[in-house]
């Protein structure tokens, strides 16, 4: 990926975290291509700008914010839409990349716990703050505007990088629909209403207070208005049922 341009300072912010060595900066372009597969649809660079602009807004809550960040970059670095073997490949790759930037060897250790963390968000355990971090940062999405304004999406705060990974709440469902092409129309609208009201019967979306203040609210009312429209798909698509919107 060349310096300059809308992703420009993605790549800065690796070097910023990795360090500009030989091994950092082949190590960055090897992760920026991986990000731009031609088959993903959410998980994408402007994925991965969004969850590297939230843990800005979120730095004060970490113990250990240069892995945090690391972490979000290598967080579905490999992405087969596998859950579960997508996360443990990732971490792997974290393991055998990083140590050859000068990472030390604890730091390599917890990106690697942080990344299989993301596979399942509820495993995260009270006083991991650095999990609570990238786990809420991971999340942030839910909370972007529903239509229309990208300059007050997630990730949209300043630098280009900022910009072009603006989303709205509207662009993320597309998004994950289009990564489960393959799914019919009913068992994908099952399976996302599954995950939705799991979601909505936790306590708390997101596990540090400023996340909480800052996305709880509008990530709750993204979440019942999906839900809505996909209960009213699913009605439509029974035998007899209204397809009027």
């Amino acid at each position: 990926m060349p310096p300059g341009g809308a992703w420009g300072g993605l790549l800065g912010g690796w070097v910023v975290v990795a360090g500009g060595s030989a091994a950092a900066l082949a190590l960055g372009a090897e992760l920026v291509a991986r990000w731009a597969e031609p088959h993903r649809r959410y998980h994408t660079r402007t994925h991965l700008a969004a969850v590297l602009a939230a843990i800005d807004d979120l730095a004060d809550e970490a113990a250990d914010l240069a892995a945090v960040r690391l972490a979000a970059w290598f967080h579905d670095a490999v992405y087969d839409g596998r859950p579960g073997w997508d996360e443990e490949r990732s971490a792997q790759l974290a393991q055998a990349r990083l140590p050859a930037c000068g990472v030390p060897a604890g730091r390599v250790a917890e990106v690697a716990r942080l990344v299989r963390l993301t596979a399942a968000h509820d495993t995260l355990r009270p006083g991991d703050r650095n999990g609570a971090v990238l786990c809420d940062a991971d999340l942030a999405i839910l909370a972007a505007p529903p239509s229309g304004d990208r300059t007050r999406a997630i990730g949209a705060a300043s630098g280009d990088f900022r910009r072009a990974a603006a989303l709205t709440y509207d662009d993320y469902a597309r998004a994950i629909r289009q990564e489960y092409a393959h799914v019919p129309d009913v068992a994908f609208a099952e399976g996302r209403s599954a995950v939705l009201r799991r979601l909505l019967a936790t306590p708390a979306l997101y596990r540090t207070p400023r996340a909480r203040a800052l996305w709880e609210e509008r990530a709750r009312a993204n979440m019942t208005g999906e839900l809505a429209r996909l209960r009213a798909a699913l009605a439509a698509a029974q035998p007899g049922g209204d397809e009027t919107p």
